[in-house]
Parts: structure tokens; sequence; C-alpha cells
């Protein structure tokens, strides 16, 4: 496959975000949803959670977007026309280029881009440094779609096993509830049914991209939707074994997530083993709500912070342990097919990342 060396000016035009005032926004649906940066990015597509009555830039559905000031490098696309906001660019594709394959190319340059931003208290990058950014293209349009087609591909599979997961821990959760409800309960706190440990980064000089020790699991952002670490460390301080929970306790909280191998775990990563397997699902659910009520209160001036002992000191009621073990053997099964499908996910992101490193050059 030939490739073509060309600069990002001349692949497609570059148009900054411009954020409206702040008067003109609201969260009622009124106007047009409005992103301002990365903080609303999902995996795939945007959430919404802002609208505005009135905007200055807008991104057109089907256009790349990606984040210009910090996290540089972060992209997605517009799911609908959007307001953008001045953390964020929107790439609008020249003829014979597939903006398929950019977005798939931004992808894998995401972190090159976060090493160009500049800045002291939040690093940003600006059209200019982006305009003579040089890529390295197929010279052949036919040749960029299809290696867009196979990962859009295998995005779709990961999406479907995602939704199929979210289905199973509604139908779960909806039993939990109703057997919660349907009979009596002793308050206990959460350390009565689980083991708890907090995450503690190793020194940065023994992290890799190399695969060499344990991968590591720092903050939320490594297992966002799909487990996916960034980093490797030679010298794990804290340890998370197969089949505990993760989650994130740092400004970004929750997002519970089970593990199926070992990984480290750094100052942004708590992790929950059940003290006994028929707590497994239960334990999960606790932990939902223990996440919704610390979202809601908040531990912190600033960031949400949870301590150890405030993940061991929550109160928790717990039915007879003969209901606990009817309901694991009823939901153990449903746990274990989410399992099989996330496990299916961990070797599609290894394909794509495969693809990436191959193909985007």
């Amino acid at each position: 496959m030939k490739y073509k060396n060309i600069q990002l000016k001349d692949v497609a035009d570059i148009v900054m975000g411009q954020s409206p005032k702040s008067v003109f926004y609201n969260t009622d649906g009124k106007g047009i949803p409005f992103l301002q940066g990365v903080r609303t990015f999902g995996e795939n597509y945007p959430q919404i959670d802002t609208w505005t009555t009135s905007y200055n830039r807008k991104a057109k559905s089907g256009e790349i977007l990606f984040s210009v000031r910090a996290p540089v490098g972060r992209v997605n696309w517009a799911n609908q026309d959007l307001a953008v906001g001045r953390g964020l660019a929107t790439l609008k594709i020249k003829s014979g280029y597939s903006k398929e394959y950019l977005y798939y190319l931004f992808k894998k340059i995401g972190s090159h881009l976060n090493s160009l931003a500049t800045g002291t208290v939040f690093t940003s990058i600006n059209k200019k440094e982006l305009e003579a950014l040089e890529l390295k293209i197929p010279v052949n349009l036919s040749d960029q779609e299809k290696i867009a087609s196979y990962l859009q591909k295998i995005d779709q599979e990961i999406e479907l096993n995602n939704q199929i997961n979210d289905n199973l821990i509604a139908i779960s959760k909806a039993k939990w509830l109703d057997l919660l409800s349907s009979t009596s309960t002793t308050e206990v706190v959460m350390n009565k049914i689980a083991k708890i440990t907090m995450g503690q980064s190793p020194k940065s000089s023994t992290y890799n991209t190399n695969n060499e020790g344990l991968p590591l699991l720092n903050e939320a952002t490594d297992f966002r939707e799909n487990i996916n670490p960034q980093r490797w460390t030679s010298d794990p301080k804290r340890v998370v074994y197969p089949n505990s929970y993760i989650f994130g306790v740092r400004a970004t909280i929750g997002l519970t997530t089970k593990v199926y191998q070992k990984y480290a775990i750094g100052r942004g990563t708590g992790a929950a083993t059940p003290i006994n397997i028929i707590y497994d699902e239960f334990l999960y659910f606790y932990l939902e709500d223990l996440f919704k009520f610390y979202s809601q209160t908040g531990s912190g001036s600033v960031y949400i912070n949870i301590s150890k002992k405030e993940f061991e000191n929550y109160k928790i009621d717990v039915p007879k342990i003969s209901f606990i073990e009817q309901f694991h053997s009823e939901i153990n099964p449903l746990f274990n097919q989410i399992k099989n499908n996330k496990l299916q996910n961990i070797t599609l992101l290894q394909i794509k990342k495969d693809m990436l490193n191959k193909y985007f050059q």
C-alpha cells in the first residue's frame, strides 16, 4: 500500500470552537446541543447535558470533533448538529479523503497531539499548529475506505456487546431491587461483605508502553466503557486480582467494572473483592448505590475523593443469607454472559490496536 506525506490543512478545513455567552445555556433541551470540551465525550458519541439558544460555531452531524484544550487529542463523532465551544475543533474533510479514515488516524495520534500542546495551567493547541501537522495517508481513497470499514465493524461489534450488557445489568438490578423491597434486611457496613483496596500510583520512572510488568489502571479514563490501559509498570504498588471490581475514586467516581486479569491500580482507582462469591452481584449494586450517594453529596471541595474508610463504613441493607444465595444462583449466569461479552471486547480492542499500528503510520 502506497502512502503520501501531507499536512492536515491540505486534508481538512479546521474550525476552532467558540463559546457563546453562558446566559444562553440551559439544561431543558432548548435550542441546539452544546459541547464546551471533552468533559461529556463518550467513547463513540458525545453525551449531551447542555443546550444553547445562541451559538457562534457549529459542527454538522457526521463531522469529526477533537479537543484542543486539556486533555488535547480526544476524538469523537458529531452524531447530530452541535454548537461547539472553545475547547473543541471540527474537521471538515476535503474531497478525495475518507472522513472515517481520518477519524481513526486522529484516534491513533491523539497522544502525539497532546505532546504538542503548550500552556502552564491548561494546555492547548492552536489552529496554526494543527494545520502544519504532518500526516501519512494511503494514496488511494479506496484503501482509506477499506481500512476504515474494518475498524468500523469492530467498533459496531463492541457497541453491540455493550448494549447487551447494559440490558443484562438492568434486568439484574430490577430483580435486586425487588428482592430488597420484598424481604426483611439487616443494616451492616460494606466491609462485612467486601475487602476494599485503594490504589497507589507507582513511580513514573517505572511506566512503559512495552507491556513490561503489569498493566496500570491509574484512573477512571483507563476503564471508561472498556478496560484500556495506556501504560504498564514494572514496579506496581497496589494490585487487583481477577473477579474483583474496580472503580474511580477521585474526580470521576464509579464506572464499576469487573476485572478478569491482574492489574496494578493507581491512586485514582479503588477495588472491592467479595469476601464470599455469593455476595458478588450484590456487591456490584451496593457499589453503584454508594457512588450515586457520593456524587450527590460530594466528599471534597473541588473534586470528589472517596476514602477507604468511607467505603468500608458505608451502610448497606442485607437480606438473609438464603435469599442472597438464591439471588446469586439466578443472576450469576447473567453476569457470566456479561463477562464473556467483555472478554470478547478486550480481544476486539487488541485487534483494533494492532490494525491502528499497522495501517496508521
